[in-house]
């Protein structure tokens, strides 16, 4: 089922063994941030070197999409490697109990859409650390839904069950059954919440074509099909590590899938290293 539902150049899991995830939850119980920051700081230029994929990906896009020179869009690539990977640690460091500060623009927009009888979809992306906020920020009155890769390893689905249960959210694990669509269809007839990625096609292959960086790149149709049949609104949410403990959310109108992309475009151009999908993205 996992390789069924992977994308074709990307695995959609968490690197590490379960055992390695583990010990990681349990050393963040008794370790600041800063050391495996500093360790990860130390192990990023292998990691650029071992995967080469990633690497080129990232570095024709500061070429070619962000216009920097050779040595600025080099740097700019450890950059962003370094960055998912506090990334990563982050959401490790949830799973033992560390705290984080969220800052919201926009959240009157979700709060408005919580006191109407209706659902609505949450639009996700692989920019900043979306799952973070799930573990932090906590609906006011409505049941949250994310559609999520069901390959991830069982170290990182327990604990995202565990945090996501203690906030009224579940997860909807993608499936090669289609049982998920329904799953999502029942949550909007039942004025719920559904969470989607809406920058990354995997599972099925319905694309639409929008603008993105002056040229055409498909985005999923999944989630603007859903919001458009179901006549609900869309919300797009953006969440932007801005310093050690400190996250950024930016939470979005969306009427459709070009304004998704727009609004995509100006955080990306905004927080650079925070793109982090690591293939050619407009040759999908």
């Amino acid at each position: 089922m996992a390789d069924a539902l992977q994308h074709n150049e990307w695995s959609g899991k968490t690197d590490g063994q379960p055992w390695m995830q583990r010990s990681l939850i349990a050393m963040f119980r008794v370790v600041p941030l800063w050391l495996p920051y500093g360790v990860m700081a130390l192990v990023v230029p292998f990691y650029m070197i071992f995967n080469r994929r990633g690497y080129n990906a990232m570095y024709r896009f500061f070429r070619e999409r962000m216009n920097y020179g050779r040595w600025k869009s080099f740097w700019k690539v450890y950059a962003n490697h370094f960055r998912f990977g506090q990334i990563i640690l982050d959401r490790f460091g949830v799973y033992a109990g560390k705290k984080y500060r969220f800052i919201t623009e926009g959240q009157e927009l979700m709060d408005e859409l919580e006191t109407h009888p209706e659902g609505f979809v949450n639009l996700s992306s692989h920019v900043g650390n979306y799952e973070i906020a799930g573990y932090s920020l906590k609906p006011k009155s409505k049941r949250f839904n994310a559609l999520v890769y069901a390959g991830e390893t069982a170290t990182v689905m327990e604990n995202r069950q565990k945090m996501l249960s203690q906030n009224n959210m579940s997860m909807i694990p993608v499936k090669e059954d289609m049982s998920h669509l329904f799953l999502l269809n029942n949550a909007i007839d039942n004025g719920e919440i559904v969470s989607m990625p809406a920058d990354r096609i995997f599972g099925s292959q319905k694309a639409v074509e929008c603008q993105f960086f002056g040229e055409k790149a498909r985005f999923p149709m999944g989630a603007f099909a859903l919001a458009s049949k179901k006549n609900v609104p869309m919300l797009a949410v953006f969440v932007m590590k801005e310093s050690y403990k400190t996250y950024y959310a930016f939470v979005r109108g969306i009427k459709n899938a070009q304004d998704f992309a727009d609004n995509l475009e100006e955080i990306v151009k905004r927080y650079p290293t925070q793109w982090f999908n690591y293939f050619d993205f407009w040759k999908q």
